[in-house]
């Protein structure tokens, strides 16, 4: 199905989706109003111009330091350094073309298997893990922030727990059972220093909702045919 923005034809092409591509021409044709291109703008030209208009038009407010304050006290896990995570895992890897219910249940079985019996968790890494540690029991020695994927991340430092992570931890890798032996406390960073990421932070998430409401209200006064734009949901341009 075609998809247009007040009677101009969108093409979808090198877009995340239709909705991507309805979004960028209902806002170079706003920027063609505001006199930052002309009506024939298309390709750089129009991603300059929607940059000039969204300069102009969407305001996002400096965030403050009690803002930021508040933020910091409510995640403090964010602001803190050096902390290790001496964890296990067993991987079972999804790879194209693999029965991925299969796996899972497979996972599944292991995961409570070594809730039930923790003195399991080696023996089956070396049977089952799709990973090169499984051939050390699992044992991926010390791990700090940063240095793995963020789901596996969030896993490894959610909370303070040891042992058997209590549900499987899903990465693009595939599905990981993982235990945490122990845990070495971080240092958690000053406010002053930092102040800077978090009103970055801060300042990202103000320009993301400037921009639905801006969409939002561009879109409740044009037509649409193909798409149902919704601004709350639809890709945004960076």
């Amino acid at each position: 199905m075609t998809v247009t923005v007040n009677g101009v034809a969108v093409d979808a092409a090198g877009h995340a989706s239709p909705h991507a591509a309805a979004v960028r021409e209902l806002l170079r044709q706003r920027a063609v109003i505001a006199g930052f291109a002309t009506a024939e703008a298309s390709g750089v030209e129009a991603d300059a111009a929607i940059e000039r208009l969204l300069e102009k038009e969407v305001a996002t407010p400096e965030p403050g330091e009690e803002e930021c304050r508040r933020y910091y006290d409510a995640h403090p896990a964010e602001f803190t350094s050096g902390e290790l995570a001496f964890a296990r895992h067993i991987l079972f890897q999804v790879t194209p073309g693999t029965p991925v219910p299969a796996i899972r249940a497979k996972a599944e079985l292991t995961l409570a298997e070594v809730a039930k019996d923790s003195s399991r968790f080696e023996p089956l890494a070396r049977e089952l893990s799709n990973c090169p540690s499984g051939q050390h029991g699992g044992n991926l020695g010390q791990l700090g922030r940063g240095e793995t994927v963020a789901e596996f991340e969030q896993a490894l430092f959610n909370g303070a727990y040891v042992g058997v992570y209590p549900q499987l931890v899903k990465t693009r890798y595939g599905f990981h059972v993982l235990a945490v032996d122990r845990r070495e406390p971080g240092r958690r960073l000053p406010f002053d220093a930092s102040l800077p990421r978090i009103a970055q932070r801060l300042r990202e998430r103000a320009l993301q909702k400037a921009l639905q409401q801006y969409i939002r209200v561009l879109a409740a006064g044009a037509e649409f045919e193909g798409v149902d734009l919704d601004a709350a949901k639809s890709p945004l341009l960076q």
